[in-house]
């Protein structure tokens, strides 16, 4: 057994946003009792009551089944997060969205990490490929390129995270747990060449995060800014110089090719073809990034029953805090 926690928040209140939703949640059982052989597993479960007693029948007896604990804040992951490093029984905590898939070399890599950083993140991966997942793999290859991806998993020692917690009215809240224990005085390491696969979703369910995604990017406003500026370089090229819109994708496509060539091995889970799509993310982008405004305008992304308006906060504002 590996001396570590894994932690996974869970909230289903239909069992799946798929139409196999029996099948979700047998999958996902499976995955768990694979995983609980490894390592002690602590599944921190805000479905309603009748999904609740589903799910509990359907895991394994080895993982432990628990009820979200209250906590301010609208953003529900960060309470059953905050809910599971708690009850953790280990210093070293894995934190896994139910999408993600470690196999054992890749739990054991992001664990053993934790000896020389406060908080690990691996690299994701779609398997199966999917259309919509080839699409949005485009975006990781980008993200490597320019620096790392961040993914549905992290890896982190308890200690390094304040007492309170992480804010939990915050939308990209992977990253302002990452910023929190910075702030606090700890360290990250990106491992991008730790390879995690994670389930594609529905291609609905695809469809409907595209502007959320985007509005994570106020917490970056360098990046805001670029990803604003690619609707009008495309429209201005596309009135004056349209013969170098070709010129402009093949830009993407390299360095989209840039990131899936980066480190060891990450070639193995990216396709040649996955750099391809990169144009037509960076479309998608360009106008989810317009469309992310106009709802910061009115008050934020929607969000359970209400609107984050906050995509996260700054790690200068944070070290202020925690100095």
């Amino acid at each position: 057994m590996i001396d570590a926690e894994y932690v996974l928040p869970l909230r289903w209140d239909d069992d799946d946003d798929d139409a196999d939703a029996d099948g979700a949640l047998s999958e996902l059982a499976a995955y768990l009792q694979v995983l609980s052989a490894l390592i002690d597993v602590t599944v921190v479960d805000g479905s309603a009551p009748a999904a609740f007693a589903r799910h509990a029948s359907a895991f394994p007896a080895a993982v432990r089944h628990l009820p979200v604990e209250p906590r301010p804040g609208r953003n529900g992951k960060v309470a059953g997060v905050m809910t599971g490093i708690r009850a953790s029984r280990h210093e070293r905590i894995v934190l896994g969205d139910d999408d993600v898939r470690y196999d054992a070399a890749a739990l054991a890599t992001v664990v053993d990490l934790l000896g020389v950083a406060d908080v690990v993140t691996p690299q994701n991966f779609f398997a199966p490929l999917p259309w919509h997942a080839r699409w949005d793999t485009a975006r990781i290859l980008l993200n490597r390129a320019l620096a790392h991806d961040y993914p549905g998993t992290l890896a982190l020692r308890r200690s390094a995270l304040p007492e309170e917690g992480y804010d939990g009215d915050v939308l990209f809240e992977n990253l302002e747990l990452i910023r929190t224990v910075r702030a606090a005085g700890g360290t990250h390491l990106a491992a991008d060449d730790c390879l995690v696969a994670r389930r594609p979703p529905s291609a609905a369910h695809f469809l409907r995060q595209r502007v959320r995604q985007a509005y994570d990017s106020f917490a970056q406003p360098g990046r805001l800014a670029a990803e604003l500026l690619i609707l009008p370089v495309v429209l201005v090229l596309a009135v004056r110089a349209p013969r170098w819109l070709p010129a402009l994708g093949a830009v993407a496509v390299a360095a989209a090719e840039a990131g899936r060539r980066r480190g060891d091995g990450a070639r193995r889970a990216f396709p040649a073809t996955s750099a391809l799509w990169a144009p037509l993310w960076l479309l998608e982008r360009g106008v989810c990034a317009w469309i992310a405004v106009g709802l910061r305008v009115r008050g934020g992304v929607r969000y359970s029953d209400g609107r984050l308006a906050r995509a996260g906060n700054s790690l200068r504002a944070l070290r202020t805090r925690y100095q």
